[in-house]
């Protein structure tokens, strides 16, 4: 099952609709995750069963009601709802305090090596060829971010303006955005870059062009992300982990193979417009070269 096609129906939300048809033993777990839902995403089939003092068939019985295709999945849910809720200091409370200084850099490094496993294991590449073929064939797209995301979006718009034209970067928090996605072509493609805890101008953004019948792919770290229901197509990739601020790791890595894969499909066009940014960089004397140096001085800085 993908959470992503149930939209903005959180874990608890889910609970809350099927609470009326569950067992007896069924409602414990309910209550139970309801009501410890931080400690909940990090306890096994076991710890949860034990708390409840039920079996760990009806825990698994459980997770199947609610939709989900085991626990794993019912944990990352977990996760996703409880991360667009914490507070800058609850996410302090929650990462820094947890070992002492010299085991942190060991955790953040396997805490990434985990969500880049995560996204190698689970992103569904027809999705992916259908975003990156929308990026083939659209003849103009915005990219499209706000606060942190704005980073990745960044890195993206840019990225695209080496491998094709017709590319123009966007804040969200800029109302000009308004502006250029009212009056801009009728076969405009979006793509708009989302990281938890997703800005209200993002929404806005999303609401505006679905209203304007313009094509948007989101790309995110979540299900539960609430522009996943403007989007025409939609590439999550989640973490599984809660971060202190937000975790670029597996976006950047999405991204990279988007641009990876464009470049591979565009044939001989791409080769000529690599070749008129070069003699550009090169006669505006963009960027730093060291034919460029003057006689006798091998250090730009000296």
């Amino acid at each position: 099952m993908d959470i992503a096609e149930n939209g903005l129906q959180s874990v608890v939300d889910r609970i809350s609709t099927l609470q009326p048809e569950l067992t007896p033993k069924s409602r414990i777990l309910a209550e139970y995750v309801i009501e410890n839902l931080r400690q909940v995403m990090f306890m096994t089939v076991a710890e949860l069963a034990k708390a409840c003092r039920v079996s760990e068939a009806t825990v698994v019985r459980f997770v199947g009601q609610l939709g989900y295709s085991g626990f794993a999945e019912f944990k990352q849910s977990l996760r996703d709802f409880v991360n667009t809720d914490l507070t800058l200091l609850d996410r302090v409370e929650m990462t820094v305090a947890l070992e002492p200084r010299a085991k942190r850099f060991q955790r953040v490094v396997y805490e990434e090596m985990d969500n880049l496993r995560q996204l190698f294991e689970h992103t569904d590449m027809e999705q992916v060829d259908r975003v990156v073929s929308l990026l083939q064939t659209s003849t103009q797209i915005y990219v499209i971010g706000s606060r942190l995301s704005y980073s990745i979006a960044y890195y993206l718009g840019w990225s695209l303006t080496k491998i094709r034209g017709g590319i123009q970067i966007l804040k969200g928090s800029d109302k000009t955005t308004i502006d250029w996605l009212t009056i801009a072509p009728a076969d405009l493609l979006v793509v708009i870059v989302a990281q938890s805890r997703y800005p209200n101008e993002l929404i806005r953004i999303g609401n505006l062009v679905k209203r304007l019948g313009q094509q948007l792919v989101v790309i995110t770290d979540s299900t539960a992300c609430p522009l996943l229901h403007c989007a025409d197509e939609r590439l999550v990739a989640p973490s599984g982990h809660i971060p202190l601020i937000g975790s670029p790791t597996t976006l950047s890595c999405l991204v990279n193979y988007l641009v990876l894969e464009l470049a591979s499909r565009c044939g001989p066009d791409l080769k000529r417009h690599q070749e008129k940014l070069e003699q550009s960089y090169w006669e505006n004397d963009v960027l730093f070269n060291m034919k460029r140096l003057p006689d006798g001085h091998s250090n730009p800085c000296g």
